[in-house]
């Protein structure tokens, strides 16, 4: 029987392989397609993402350099108000290979990854799990003492688990300019419905284009307007769900969620990759899988990591949809220098934020 066994092999269930593998567990992960693909998440992240990256990849990780943000009220050609800081603020990476890598770290630290396996049920019994998994070579059953969810959004380990969805599910949308551009600012535009629009310059993997927004809106159409806006084609279209807001409960007797899962996200960006790896770390550490309880103390670290900077940001967030003249007047008080974390919005209230609007 194994110690646990991990349904999603993304950032978040690739990192608590690796750490929970480093500490002498036995680890099978599960992923039921081919690592990376397909791809429905933006390769946008903090400098905070190379913690987690073993330093030999990172330079082929790395596809440009972004300095700040110009925020718009508009579309292209429209005003733009820059926040920035004089050194990098965050990375365009390749999102792709960015799951590899993390996997074959896990692997690397003893956990058995599987791709191409899919698990079609999941059975809690008091002292144990129990997996049934399609794989190439047909369907096999696996026990473990615990499950780690990290299968995403519309998750199957927590609908067999009973546990509760995220508050929110936003429907986002991505698709690529091929044409090369290291550009140091990323563009975000308040005109899709509670959420924004965006444009990452990407190196020479050219330009990612996105948006997201609340269910029972055009996507499609509000995302073929952007596109056109900007005169370009674009290629490798992908949409996925992004969800907002964690439940009351990430964990059951036997099972937890992780990143997605979970709602381990950003309610300000929708981005999860830090959140959800910061949990996993949460969890490789306080979760015990011969003690079930220590899930408990699995939900409080996270919570404490975390919540603070989820609760600012659904605040952050509601200034997305504010009447047009007080965004415009927020803008202009703040833009410029600033000396706030891209993944931390309760750094608005440091010291380094203080200085910045000093000066």
């Amino acid at each position: 029987m194994h110690d646990f066994a991990v349904v999603g092999v993304g950032p978040a269930g690739a990192r608590f392989a690796r750490r929970a593998a480093e500490r002498g567990y036995d680890v099978v992960a599960f992923e039921q397609g081919e690592l990376g693909k397909p791809l429905a998440c933006s390769g946008h992240v903090s400098l905070d993402v190379w913690e987690y990256v073993p330093e030999e990849h990172r330079e082929a990780l790395f596809q440009n350099a972004i300095y700040g943000a110009r925020f718009h009220l508009g579309g292209a050609d429209s005003e733009a108000h820059p926040f920035y800081k004089d050194e990098p603020v965050s990375n365009a990476v390749d999102r792709v290979q960015l799951d590899r890598v993390l996997a074959a770290a896990a692997r690397d630290a003893g956990a058995d990854v599987r791709e191409g396996h899919t698990v079609t049920r999941v059975d809690e019994h008091p002292d144990r799990v129990e997996l049934t998994v399609n794989g190439p070579d047909g369907q096999f059953d696996v026990e473990a003492k615990m499950v780690a969810g990290a299968d995403g959004p519309r998750s199957r380990v927590r609908d067999a688990l009973g546990l509760p969805e995220p508050d929110e599910f936003l429907h986002g949308a991505l698709a690529f300019d091929p044409g090369p551009d290291h550009a140091d600012f990323v563009d975000v535009h308040l005109t899709v419905p509670e959420f924004f629009a965006w444009r990452i310059p990407r190196g020479d993997a050219g330009v990612e284009y996105g948006l997201a927004a609340a269910p029972g809106e055009d996507v499609t159409g509000m995302f073929d307007a952007l596109v056109d806006d900007y005169g370009v084609d674009v290629e490798h279209r992908c949409s996925g769900v992004i969800p907002i807001g964690p439940p009351d409960s990430v964990a059951s007797t036997r099972g937890f969620l992780l990143g997605d899962a979970a709602g381990q996200t950003k309610p300000f960006t929708g981005g999860g990759i830090i959140y959800g790896m910061t949990a996993a770390d949460c969890a490789a550490r306080e979760v015990d899988p011969d003690r079930p309880t220590t899930l408990s103390e699995y939900e409080s670290a996270w919570r404490e990591a975390l919540g603070r900077d989820i609760a600012v940001g659904h605040l952050v967030r509601r200034g997305y949809s504010a009447p047009e003249p007080v965004q415009r007047a927020g803008m202009r008080l703040f833009e410029g220098e600033i000396g706030v974390h891209m993944d931390q919005p309760t750094s608005l209230f440091s010291a380094e934020q203080l200085r910045a609007l000093l000066r």
